[in-house]
This record gives structure tokens, sequence and C-alpha cells, in this order.
């Protein structure tokens, strides 16, 4: 993998962590995917790996991930579904060739061909997607509650209560600048 661009962030649920792929949406946005093969080296890490990608392919990558972004914003605060995200995710969904296998720990995984594209791995997280928006999954969709990220995530915690995309950078990010403003406001008010 390469080095000079940011880490992933792998969560459990495909469709979101695609998602996060473009991180920090409402303040320094920090693109993941930003070349052809970042995104091959992106679905191989997430099991779904294919040779090679063009950047027609990045393109249509992108289109997918904001689409489903912003459908699932949209039912994370209970709002119509985006028309055009819906399209977008259906399209993509339809496209791919790939077949959902069983793993002897009985858990799903999805196999895609030896001869498997680019599209083939997107239909993969357009289902993934439209299984967790159209409520199928034990789960709630929810959005990041850091004002710069703002991330649609899967909340699967026995209260579906949890706040951040990830504990370990949106939600220690928050604890941090809390705790920061506190020792400011004890220090001032000891003086």
């Amino acid at each position: 993998m390469r080095t000079e661009f940011p880490d992933f962030r792998l969560g459990s649920v495909l469709a979101t962590s695609f998602t996060g792929t473009l991180s920090e949406r409402q303040g320094d946005a920090v693109e993941r995917i930003p070349t052809p093969q970042r995104l091959v080296d992106w679905l191989a890490v997430s099991g779904l790996a294919v040779d090679s990608c063009t950047t027609a392919q990045l393109e249509l990558a992108r289109d997918l991930r904001e689409s489903i972004h912003a459908a699932a914003t949209a039912a994370a605060l209970q709002d119509a579904l985006p028309a055009s995200a819906v399209q977008v995710i259906n399209d993509c969904s339809a496209q791919g060739r790939a077949a959902a296998v069983l793993t002897p720990e009985g858990k799903r995984r999805w196999q895609l061909s030896s001869a498997s594209c680019v599209e083939d791995a997107l239909s993969v997280i357009a289902a993934d997607a439209i299984s967790i928006i159209a409520g199928e999954r034990d789960g709630k969709l929810a959005l990041c509650a850091s004002p710069t990220c703002q991330a649609a995530f899967f909340d699967t915690s026995q209260s579906r209560t949890r706040r951040w995309c990830d504990m370990n950078t949106c939600g220690n990010r928050q604890k941090k600048a809390r705790f920061r403003a506190n020792q400011r406001k004890n220090s001032t008010s000891a003086e």
C-alpha cells in the first residue's frame, strides 16, 4: 500500500466504511482514494480485490460514495432519500457480478470472480448500502457528532446511542478539545 496517502478508516460495515474514504466533510476534507490505484488498495483491504481501476471507474466509485453518504444522511435524519442518490445506488447494485458465500464461521462474505472489475466490487458496496438504508439489518444509521466530520455510520451498539463515527479519531479529538477547554477555564478561574 502507498504510505504517502492517509490511512484508511475501516469499520465493520462496508458501505459506511466506503463513505469514510472522504472524511472531515465539514472541515478540511481528506480524500483517502485520490487515485485509481488507491481505490484498488481500499477494495483489496475490504475483501473486494480487483486487478485495476481506470479514472472513469474511480469517478463512478466517488459518485457511489457520495450517493451512499447522501442517502444514509437522509435516512439518519429521517428525511426523504434523494432520488438521484437512490438512482446511483440502484444502478451500481444492478451492474455487478458477485456471489455471497458462507464462511466456515457462518458469516456471509462476498466473492468476486477472477475476472471481476471495479463495477463488480461497487455493486457489493451498493447492495450493502441498500440493506442498511432499507433497515434490513439490526442497527441504526447515525451521523458523527464531530462538527467537522458528520460522517454517516451504522450504530450497532446495544443502546444505539453512539455519537462518533470512530472513537479513536473523532471521539478522541472531541474529548481532548473538551479537556483543554476545561483546563483553560479552570486556570482562568484560579487567577
